[in-house]
């Protein structure tokens, strides 16, 4: 990831450092992190920002305004990453259930002290979700 320094930036987006001070200053943008000698580096999402706070005062939003709409785009991001996050859990509980659908017949052709020797071997926690998978597959228990 390239990190801009405020000069940099300033030339990219096309407005003066001095704005980009007063920027941060109000809390709409924030460096990613500084150098050693305290210089402070901004990302490629902070030009991208920058853009959307000029095209913002072009339509005539007050600064105080802008922030607001800021922190609710901020918000949108999260709750869809949060989603991502859910909808990739619940394909990996689908995956988990064919797994174990797959696994229950060769279970039941295992002699029951077989059986119960394998499930020892693992993770207690992963005895006993591989337990409620086939309890919610209405399979019951395993042993």
């Amino acid at each position: 990831m390239h990190l801009y320094r405020i000069g940099e930036l300033a030339k990219v987006v096309g407005i003066s450092e001095r704005t980009i001070d007063y920027y941060t200053k109000l809390g709409l943008i924030t460096p990613e992190s500084r150098t050693q000698k305290n210089y402070r580096l901004y990302s490629y999402e902070t030009s991208e920002r920058l853009m959307r706070i000029n095209e913002l005062k072009k339509e005539k939003y007050t600064l105080e305004e802008i922030k607001e709409k800021l922190n609710k785009w901020n918000m949108i991001i999260e709750e869809t990453q949060v989603s991502d996050k859910l909808t990739n859990l619940e394909l990996h509980m689908l995956q988990l259930e064919k797994e174990v659908r797959d696994l229950s017949p060769l279970l039941e052709q295992l002699k029951p002290v077989q059986a119960k020797r394998m499930i020892s071997q693992l993770l207690p926690q992963s005895a006993a979700c591989i337990e409620a998978l086939k309890l919610l597959l209405d399979q019951g228990p395993l042993l």
